[in-house]
């Protein structure tokens, strides 16, 4: 695999579809801008859990890009 960019676009992609979608919206729209406490205090936490999640996976997914750039460029050599 040859990677190109240290951006984690794998990460960024996936976290689009998991908010974009109906489900994600309905979620997002229940933790934050509902009218009824009860609401935003069940589905808040839950919110903010998904939300650390994408950002350690696009944590995760910077660092091995980031590896993966610097050994390749160790490894190349010109001849």
């Amino acid at each position: 695999m040859k990677l190109r960019t240290r951006w984690p676009w794998v990460t960024v992609l996936l976290a689009a579809a998991v908010v974009l979608n109906p489900i994600g919206l309905d979620i997002f729209y229940r933790a934050f801008l509902s009218g009824e406490q009860l609401s935003r205090n069940i589905w808040g936490p839950i919110a903010w859990i998904g939300i650390a999640l994408l950002a350690l996976t696009a944590l995760l997914e910077w660092i091995f890009r980031t590896r993966t750039l610097k050994r390749s460029a160790r490894n190349t050599t010109t001849a």
